[in-house]
C-alpha cells in the first residue's frame, strides 16, 4: 500500500509489538491441549487466543477498533466452542469473515486519519 511495513526504529514499542506476536505461537500450546481433549475445540480455541492478542494492539497502534476485533473472535470462540453445533470449521469460517470484515474497518479508519478517501 505503499507505507512502511515496520515500526520506526525511533519508535520505543517496537520490541512490544516482537514480544505480542510471541504470544500466539505460545498459546497455541493450550489450543493442542484443547484440541486433545475435543477435536472440535481447535478453532474456537485458536479464534480466543488471537483474539487476546490482538488486545495490546489498542494501545500499541491507537486504534479502539481492535477492540472490537479482539473482543468479537473471543466471544465467538467461547461461543462456538461452549454452544455451538459439533462442527471442526465453523470457526474457521466465522473468524474469515470478522477478519475481512475488519479489513475494510481498518482501512477505512486508516484513510480518515490520513485524510485519504475511502
Amino acid at each position: 500500500m505503499g507505507r512502511p511495513a515496520k515500526l520506526s526504529p525511533e519508535n520505543t514499542l517496537n520490541q512490544l509489538a516482537t514480544q505480542i506476536a510471541f504470544t500466539v505461537p505460545i498459546g497455541f500450546i493450550l489450543v493442542g491441549a484443547a484440541t486433545l481433549y475435543r477435536e472440535n475445540w481447535f478453532y474456537p480455541a485458536s479464534m480466543v487466543v488471537v483474539g487476546a492478542h490482538y488486545l495490546p494492539f489498542i494501545f500499541l497502534y491507537g486504534m479502539p477498533q481492535f477492540g472490537i476485533l479482539a473482543g468479537s473472535l473471543i466471544a465467538a470462540g467461547v461461543g462456538i466452542g461452549l454452544y455451538g453445533p459439533d462442527q471442526f470449521s465453523l470457526g474457521g469460517w466465522i473468524s474469515a469473515v470478522i477478519f475481512v470484515i475488519f479489513a475494510f474497518v481498518g482501512r477505512s479508519t486508516v484513510l480518515k486519519e490520513e485524510g485519504g478517501h475511502n
